[in-house]
């Protein structure tokens, strides 16, 4: 059974946009699946709409939920990313595409 992780390594902000300080725009993410001793990972960024001026969640108040919430409300479909890092895995348990020794190269 394979267990997913979800982690956030960088988040890219304007210094200030709209009266707030260190505003989000660009989230770097990354899915890592482990099934045993094999492991699997996704990793991209996605793109945040500039904050809600009645709904602003300063910087240091982010919680990892709340920035996995921004990315899968805008394009990062968990569903399917977690199916591609089992693909992944899957394909290293039982590669699809073999290249075994060249028949004339064998003694």
């Amino acid at each position: 059974m394979t267990t997913f992780n979800w982690q956030i390594s960088a988040l890219n902000c304007y210094p200030t946009q709209d009266n707030f300080t260190d505003v989000v725009f660009t989230v770097h993410w990354r899915c890592t699946g482990t099934d045993g001793q094999y492991t699997a990972s996704v990793y991209s960024t996605c793109s945040v709409p500039a904050p809600n001026p009645d709904d602003f969640t300063p910087y240091q108040d982010l919680t990892l939920e709340t920035v996995l919430g921004w990315i899968w409300a805008n394009g990062v479909d968990k569903d399917a990313t977690e199916v591609a890092v089992q693909t992944q895995i899957d394909n290293i348990i039982n590669p699809p595409v073999t290249n075994p020794p060249l028949p004339w190269n064998q003694s």
